[in-house]
């Protein structure tokens, strides 16, 4: 279908123009269309080839790509250090994975997409939740010892990027994306920001007046800054509240707790050139399960980032390179990246919007930004300058930095046009959230002698694509059935449990058995999902039956009759 408003530039353009002209370019704006781009993104006139610039001002838009993601991807490692008490991801190690991943993306994307590859926020819960984590083998390890775990889970999420890939080349983009709707993507980033939203509470609380001057000036650049200033809010914060602390240091002003500002120690101890502290990853089920679910908000984000760089250039790179051959080059690069003990990889928003600002859309200067990154990286005294960064400073940063995430998660909901009055997508978003903050502590359980915990970002993923599968299956709008499923579950589930009082394997349990019974049946023999509403309901009453003849006095009587004279007998 086509808006009124394009309906109306239409006539406008049948009234003005000839048929012929508008004809000659009905093709450009029906692909256009695809990707919700205007009318006058699809126009968008930008320099192509930056080299009909010349080296030197590719160089230094190469050099503005590079302040653009510096800022945020550097601020990875110096939150996972803060989780990992001063033993989390190396800054150089970032830095060469951001420019290498970036240059690795573009070899899968044809050379054809202008973005660049810096450190996804998005696992930074996760990088915290393994942290935290003091069950079975993490049990009795160090913070540098749980590190390559969180890593190990990074691994196996960026290869789940491979599998959506393979689904989309296969199946294409839209049925994928029934499975993984805006009502459930929309709630799972908003999880992102919230659960991390006491971190930057706790970091801030170590000196306010730092953490206040680094919001202030990220929020002053936002909104007032023009140009460059506009685009590089976060660097700014960072870099004008630590000359605020080095004055402060200088005047031997101290944090409240009574220990220096600023040390440094360790940045008088590193040399200037030196090679990245690169470390294997290990692998575990239980970070496994922490970081790969996490992998499905980042995938969304690297779908919306792709449509956005295809508004902004005027050209469809879902079609062209194809969102699979993106989807390869950013999981691969967030696998390649953690296998040698770096943060996962993400296309950045920033240099969309440097993009938009300068108008060069040659995807060559932002490979001359990623060789910047990784030259970068050899040089340790910058690393330890920016690791001396005061704990407050990162603290008044996150301030802006979560809660983006979670509004980043709103807007998903907005621009979607998620339907709230329907109570399938509230039950679904309300699951969500409630599972995400409710198991604060997570869910630990074992099999099989291993010990596996669950985050709440994983249980409310899993729920978010159980719920959305059932209804995709049941074709059928919330109700009755839905309300007969969970009842049956809930009391099968006590039934199957230890002394019939409940416990996460009767409930287990009793989900595969509904699961089985609503989804096996219909995929593997075509049944329809609605003829098995009658069988649930029989099977709800049966149970209901036989657990009220279970602890019926008469039953309960006869069970210690039998029991007795069998213990006679013996």
């Amino acid at each position: 279908g086509v808006s009124e408003g394009v309906r109306c530039t239409v006539c406008r353009y049948l009234a003005d123009c000839n048929i012929n002209r508008l004809s000659k370019n009905s093709m450009a704006k029906k692909e256009g269309k695809v990707l919700g781009m205007s009318e006058q993104s699809q126009g968008t006139k930008g320099i192509r080839d930056a080299r009909t610039l010349g080296i030197p001002k590719m160089l230094l838009l190469g050099i503005q790509h590079m302040f653009a993601m510096f800022g945020a991807t550097i601020l990875v490692p110096i939150l996972t250090n803060v989780y990992f008490e001063g033993e989390g991801l190396s800054v150089q190690v970032t830095l060469i994975c951001a420019g290498l991943g970036t240059l690795f993306f573009h070899l899968c994307s044809k050379m054809k997409v202008p973005a660049f590859l810096g450190s996804s926020f998005a696992f930074l819960g996760g990088f915290s939740a393994v942290a935290a984590l003091d069950t079975g083998i993490f049990a009795d390890m160090t913070m540098g010892e749980k590190l390559p775990y969180a890593c190990g889970g990074i691994v196996v999420a960026g290869l789940l990027y491979l599998v959506l890939a393979l689904i989309v080349k296969l199946v294409g983009v839209k049925k994928v994306m029934r499975f993984l709707p805006p009502v459930v993507t929309g709630p799972m980033i908003i999880l992102i920001g919230l659960s991390l939203a006491g971190s930057a509470v706790t970091n801030a609380s170590q000196n306010w007046l730092l953490a206040i001057v680094a919001l202030a000036i990220i929020i002053i650049a936002n909104i007032w800054g023009k140009g460059m200033i506009k685009i590089i809010p976060i660097l700014l914060g960072v870099v004008g509240s630590y000359i605020f602390a080095l004055i402060l240091n200088a005047f031997g002003v101290k944090n409240p707790d009574g220990s220096a500002i600023l040390t440094f120690t360790e940045v008088s101890k590193a040399s200037w050139v030196g090679l990245p502290p690169f470390q294997l990853c290990k692998f575990d089920l239980t970070a496994i399960l922490v970081m790969a679910p996490i992998a499905i908000a980042s995938m969304m984000e690297h779908i919306g980032d792709m449509s956005a760089i295809s508004a902004t250039v005027g050209e469809n790179f879902i079609e062209d390179p194809g969102l699979h051959r993106t989807l390869i080059g950013d999981g691969l690069a967030t696998s390649l990246s953690a296998l040698v003990g770096g943060p996962a990889n993400t296309t950045y928003g920033e240099n969309t919007g440097v993009l938009e600002l300068s108008k060069v859309y040659d995807p060559r200067v932002i490979r001359i930004a990623a060789i910047f990154a990784v030259i970068l990286s050899f040089i340790p005294k910058v690393s330890e300058i920016i690791a001396s960064i005061p704990s407050a400073i990162i603290g008044g940063v996150s301030f802006m930095l979560y809660g983006m995430i979670s509004a980043i998660g709103v807007r998903n909901v907005v621009e979607n046009k998620v339907d709230l009055t329907k109570s399938r997508n509230l039950i679904i978003a309300a699951v969500i959230l409630v599972s995400g903050l409710g198991f604060s502590s997570g869910l630990t359980f074992t099999i099989g002698g291993a010990s596996i915990t669950l985050t709440g970002l994983a249980i409310a993923a899993i729920a978010g694509i159980v719920l959305t599968s059932y209804y995709n299956v049941a074709k059928s709008d919330l109700g009755s059935t839905f309300t007969m499923n969970i009842i049956t579950i809930v009391v099968l589930g006590g039934t199957l449990s230890t002394g019939g009082k409940g416990n996460v394997f009767g409930t287990v349990l009793a989900t595969i058995i509904i699961g089985l019974i609503k989804f096996g049946l219909p995929l593997c023999f075509g049944i329809n999902s609605q003829y098995l509403d009658a069988p649930i309901g029989i099977l709800l009453v049966v149970v209901l039956l036989g657990r009220a003849l279970m602890v019926h006095p008469a039953f309960i009587n006869y069970r210690a009759k039998l029991k007795n004279k069998r213990q006679k007998a013996a």
